[in-house]
């Protein structure tokens, strides 16, 4: 029986959370400022300390990563990410690991990245991740019957998460929002655009955006 998955709009950020046989796994957390937002989503679900079994982190902006301590502390939930952003969100810093200068970065994403940065610096709570994920990480033992896929581009450590019912969770791998474009290393992006070709997908869910079927 697949999942039933709520988005959780916090802003403009997506986040998900999928209610399993006996408990939740929560996918992105977004903005501290939008806390009050997704508590309501939590409750209004019967998410609670206890029953939310895994909060996964697409990747380490403070846009989607801004509430894990808090879920971490209060929730009692274990964090899970990619090695190759813990660092962005142990430090606090949303440019560690990444390229001086983007490969490619439209107008509107400046605007934004800066009003992150700054967002950040000020409210971002830094925490240490419980649990690493790589690619194929298996999640049914949170009860979700999916797995993780390891797509660096937008960053070296982002990752999408594939439900066996083909539905693709990809954070900021992917935005269907125009004028929305951030890509740390197109040769990255591209061989992870082409790994994500090869899967069985039926439909893509951004982390800003509206779901779409189509990998591009």
């Amino acid at each position: 029986m697949d999942a039933k998955v709520t988005t959780v709009n916090l802003g403009g950020v997506n986040c998900y959370l999928a209610e399993c046989a006996d408990g939740f796994v929560l996918i992105d957390t977004g903005f501290s400022l939008k806390r009050a937002r997704l508590l309501k989503a939590l409750q209004k679900a019967g998410c609670k300390p206890g029953n939310l079994h895994f909060a996964l982190i697409t990747h380490g902006d403070s846009d989607h990563a801004g509430n894990a301590a808090f879920l971490q502390r209060e929730y009692r939930a274990p964090i899970g990410m990619h090695l190759d952003d813990v660092g962005m969100v142990e430090h606090g810093d949303m440019n560690w690991n990444r390229k001086p200068k983007a490969d490619k970065m439209s107008p509107i994403m400046k605007i934004v990245g800066t009003m992150v940065r700054l967002v950040a610096k000020e409210k971002f709570e830094t925490f240490k991740p419980d649990v690493a994920v790589a690619d194929g990480f298996d999640l049914s033992n949170y009860g979700l019957n999916a797995k993780v896929v390891h797509i660096p581009g937008h960053s070296k450590g982002s990752i999408g998460v594939l439900m066996d019912n083909g539905n693709l969770y990809c954070g900021d791998f992917l935005y269907t929002t125009p004028g929305m474009n951030f890509v740390d290393d197109m040769q990255a992006r591209n061989a992870s655009l082409a790994k994500l070709k090869k899967l069985p997908i039926k439909e893509v869910f951004p982390g800003h955006g509206k779901p779409t079927q189509s990998v591009r």
